[in-house]
Order: structure tokens, then C-alpha cells, then sequence
């Protein structure tokens, strides 16, 4: 599949600790693909299982554990959940996370939700909306270049809290975006101080890869460049 070969070339080029991931939002699940076992206290939970190897898909009531992240992935609350979101929010708004204003803006996945799927990239058995990949500042600025080369649109700037929003930014522009990660991703992923995350529209997906083998060349060639140019510019 051509997705595996997408996936075999940004592990190589970039040398990825966590193999890419395809998610996928479909009316319902295609045959064959196992409902996850058990509900996560996050939605984001979800991209680290299938970093891990695991497929699957989930329904609207196994985003339930995190009302922010039922929001922005439009999936409408049961009068419990939607409390506990108000609650939530009057907390990140009453310790200064977050501005009233800023929730109303917040990016949403369009139409109904059905089922959300999960894999990692290069063995998904379904045709994936969203390539996310988690990674180093390095590897994102080539990620970010390679974009740029391929004329790939930037979605967003550089996004924060919540990260689950950069999924819609990236479908909904049909481009990249990337996120720092907040602290409930970095809770919940055990995303490292050093990581953070890159998703770009499966559609663009082509175009970026194809990008990335001509930019991670140049960078390395660019590198060697840099150091002997630093070295030589050194006091004997």
C-alpha cells in the first residue's frame, strides 16, 4: 500500500522513535476492525496505542473520559459530560489557562461524528484523513521544510491547548499543522520534554514524503557545511 511505503519513508528519513499514525473519521467502522477494549481517560490516549502497533476504532461514547476533547472532535455530550466540560473550562478559565473567549474558537471536527479509527501508518487497514507523527523538534523542522518545499498549506501556527484541535485545524485546511502538546496530552501520552507533534492531511501526504527525501539530503549536507564553517572560524 502506498501507505506503507509513506510510512517506511519518514521513519528512515527521520529516524522516528514512534512509527507515523493514521487516524480516520468514518459514519461506522469497516469490517473487520476491533472497537478498542476499554474507554481512555483521553482521546489523544488513543494516537499512543496505535503508535504502539494497535488498530482499532472507537465510537462517540469512548471519548467521553475527556469532554475537551469531545468537543473538538464534535461529538455531542450527554447532560453529564457536558457539566463536567462546563466545570473544567470554569477551572482552566478561573486559574488563567485559558481566556472565556477562546472556547467558542476553538477548531471542531465538521459534520456528525460516527467512529474515529486508529493505526499505526504503515499497516492501517483503512485509507487514512490524518498522518500524525510525534517526534523531536529536529525531526518536526524537517517535517515543517518539507511541507514548505512541497507547497503543502500551513493550517495553523504552532498550537498549544488543547492538542487534540490540531486534528480539525489540519483536515479542515486540508494541510499541516503542529502542536507543543499541553499538559493533559503530556500527561496521558507521556510525551517527552523534548517531543511534540506534526499532522498533515492524508491527501498531502504524497507530496510532503516525496519533499522530505530532497530536504533531509540537503540538511545533512547543509550540516556538515555549518560545522566546518563554525570549526574553521574557531581561535587555534
Amino acid at each position: 500500500m502506498i501507505q506503507s511505503v509513506q510510512a517506511r519513508e519518514m521513519q528512515e528519513r527521520l529516524a522516528l522513535r514512534w512509527p507515523p499514525v493514521a487516524l480516520a473519521f468514518r459514519p461506522e467502522a469497516p469490517a473487520g476492525l476491533p472497537r478498542v477494549e476499554a474507554a481512555a481517560p483521553s482521546g489523544c490516549t488513543y494516537w499512543k496505542m496505535a503508535a504502539e502497533g494497535r488498530a482499532f476504532y472507537t465510537e462517540a461514547t469512548d471519548h467521553f473520559g475527556c469532554p475537551v476533547g469531545s468537543y473538538t472532535h464534535g461529538i455531542p455530550l450527554l447532560p453529564v459530560q457536558a457539566q463536567e466540560l462546563e466545570g473544567l473550562l470554569g477551572t482552566m478559565i478561573g486559574l488563567g489557562y485559558v481566556r472565556a473567549e477562546e472556547i467558542a474558537a476553538l477548531p471542531r471536527l465538521a459534520g456528525a461524528f460516527g467512529v474515529a479509527l486508529y493505526a499505526p501508518l504503515a499497516s492501517a487497514p483503512f485509507e487514512a484523513d490524518l498522518v500524525l507523527v510525534r517526534g523531536t523538534p529536529r525531526q518536526m523542522m524537517l517535517l515543517v521544510e518539507a511541507a514548505g518545499s512541497a507547497r503543502v498549506a500551513q493550517a495553523a501556527g504552532s498550537m498549544g491547548r488543547p492538542t487534540c484541535a490540531m486534528l480539525p485545524m489540519a483536515l479542515g485546511a486540508e494541510g499541516w499543522a503542529t502542536s507543543l502538546g499541553c499538559i493533559g496530552n503530556r500527561v496521558y501520552t507521556d510525551l517527552d520534554d523534548g517531543e511534540e507533534y506534526f499532522v498533515v492531511a492524508a491527501s498531502k501526504a504524497p507530496a510532503l514524503v516525496e519533499a522530505l527525501r530532497g530536504i533531509a539530503q540537503a540538511n545533512a549536507a547543509l550540516e556538515q557545511f555549518h560545522r566546518a564553517r563554525r570549526d574553521s572560524a574557531r581561535p587555534a
